[in-house]
């Protein structure tokens, strides 16, 4: 692979209300094949460098510290994933960039099903992974005890309940340092971030977009993901007119970071449906 291709530079840009938000860029910026993919909440940029890196070959790719995260800026709350939206539509102007595929996973998909409500003029595909459009009528009360649990008994309680459902048991097994890492960046969050970040996906309502959506869009969703199950991803596949449900064997939450081989196949595709 050509050494262009291979690089990655980190940037940062200041949102319009005046938040720095730090990103990545993968492979040859002067592509006009582009992706910008967001994480999972308390995780970080990093969470999508396997994608990312399969996809650079043909793709200018853009990963991100969304607010409140990693070398982001920490902001007082409250946070909505609108916000979010908005700081990423700030970062393509600052890269100059008129339109990407938008991909992201469990909070990430969220934050992308917003962008491409907001910008649908900026979105030319849109991939749902992990995720889901509305949590439930007891999302609030469920976010708020992982966040009251949080900032009483701190991050590391919440460990054991996170790795769970992050991953099934077989891959735990086998991948011990993939499963650490995300640990490590899990316990390196912001609390009252973390704690801001918990309370806005209690609140996420994104069910009136879908009837609007007209991109090219991906779902996908791991068989045993039970912290946005699959019966979400199909609200998403039924809401979406055109999108595609892709439902992987024996994964649960966090499949980019499970078979990301799969996940990068399936924004390719996403990409050359979108005629990038």
């Amino acid at each position: 692979m050509n050494a262009d291709l291979r690089r990655a530079t980190d940037g940062s840009a200041r949102t319009r209300d005046g938040i720095q938000i730090s990103y990545r860029l993968h492979g040859n910026a002067a592509s006009p094949r582009r992706a910008t993919l967001v994480h999972s909440v308390a995780m970080d940029r990093q969470f999508w460098q396997l994608v990312a890196e399969r996809l650079a070959k043909d793709t200018a790719v853009m990963t991100l510290d969304c607010r409140g995260h990693g070398a982001s800026d920490k902001p007082a709350g409250p946070y909505t994933v609108e916000q979010f939206a908005d700081d990423i539509a700030d970062l393509l102007s600052h890269l100059g960039w008129d339109q990407t595929l938008i991909a992201g996973a469990s909070m990430g998909g969220m934050v992308a099903l917003a962008f491409a409500a907001r910008h649908p003029a900026r979105t030319s595909a849109l991939g749902l992974i992990d995720t889901t459009a509305w949590y439930g009528a007891e999302a609030p009360k469920n976010w708020a005890a992982r966040a009251d649990q949080a900032m009483k008994q701190g991050l590391q309680s919440l460990i054991e309940f996170q790795t769970t459902r992050w991953f099934g048991d077989d891959f735990r097994a086998k991948n011990p340092n993939v499963v650490q890492h995300c640990i490590d960046i899990f316990l390196k969050n912001d609390l009252p971030a973390y704690v801001e970040a918990c309370h806005m996906l209690g609140r996420a309502d994104l069910r009136a977009a879908l009837p609007g959506l007209k991109m090219p869009t991906a779902v996908v969703v791991g068989e045993e993901d039970y912290a946005a199950p699959v019966a979400m991803a199909q609200a998403l596949h039924d809401g979406i007119a055109g999108s595609t449900l892709t439902v992987l064997p024996k994964a649960r939450h966090l499949t980019p970071l499970e078979v990301p081989d799969i996940i990068a196949a399936e924004l390719d595709r996403l990409l050359t449906r979108a005629g990038q």
